[in-house]
């Protein structure tokens, strides 16, 4: 039996406040970008799916707690999930605290088609400092880009830089990795230098702009698979072209 590949899509965000109506545009906005999507189930324990008849007023009765709980399709044989979380500003980029928005899907031709545009939905929807969009194999190879060793700083595969933990990042506004399709706020975009029309050609003719000036960038044709030469050095390039992303640039 194989494991179906799965598309992880996580966008960082400000923090959840009181009469927050950005839980219900990240959950409307995931239904629009991919046609008959419908989160109208919360995901009890046990994994237990529970209908939602009143999903949006429920959506907003939970901003309060500074979340958004684990919501699904309820279909078993082709699980999508989002949640959102608070992360303290001790757990954040220059002490900031974050709401994150992780969502999953299946990587098939119809997920594949809709992400971009998801991405954008996402991410605008919980006006989002960045995101990204990347197939779950390769986001495992870029985790270890973050990750700690036993002997201390992390020890990435495939020749990819090391990168600082999100908590060592001086600003929210600095992406601290990179994945397939990469939103970028217009704040982002600033922070990190893009566009720049004679370095960053390749890179334009696969993004494009956002209704609020951000811009979503895609890095290869097809969805990033590292077992690909071209792709990870696609990948490579665009680390070496935005040093600023993952904290690396000298201060």
């Amino acid at each position: 039996m194989t494991t179906r590949k799965r598309l992880d899509l996580t966008v960082y965000a400000p923090v959840l406040v009181a009469n927050d109506g950005r839980t219900l545009a990240v959950v409307r906005g995931m239904e629009r970008a991919l046609p008959g999507l419908r989160l109208n189930w919360e995901v009890g324990k046990g994994g237990r799916p529970i209908e939602l008849p009143q999903r949006d007023a429920w959506l907003v009765e939970a901003t309060p707690r500074g979340k958004l709980p684990l919501l699904c399709n309820g279909e078993e044989s082709y699980p999508v999930t989002v949640s959102g979380r608070g992360r303290s500003g001790r757990l954040g980029p220059g002490g900031q605290p974050l709401l994150d928005v992780q969502a999953e899907l299946p990587l098939d031709a119809a997920v594949v088609a809709a992400a971009g545009e998801m991405l954008e939905r996402v991410a605008e929807g919980a006006c989002a400092f960045w995101g990204h969009a990347t197939p779950d194999d390769a986001a495992l190879d870029i985790a270890y880009q973050t990750a700690p060793t036993l002997e201390g700083p992390p020890s990435p595969r495939r020749g990819l830089p090391a990168l600082k933990l999100l908590e060592q990042i001086r600003a929210p506004e600095i992406p601290y990795y990179l994945g397939w399709l990469n939103y970028w706020s217009a704040a982002a975009a600033r922070t990190i230098g893009f566009p720049d029309p004679t370095r960053d050609a390749e890179l334009l003719s696969r993004a494009r702009r956002t209704e609020s000036g951000g811009w979503v960038v895609q890095l290869t044709d097809a969805p990033l698979d590292l077992d690909n030469p071209t792709h990870l050095d696609a990948l490579k390039r665009a680390y070496q072209r935005f040093p600023e992303i993952g904290g690396r640039a000298a201060p």
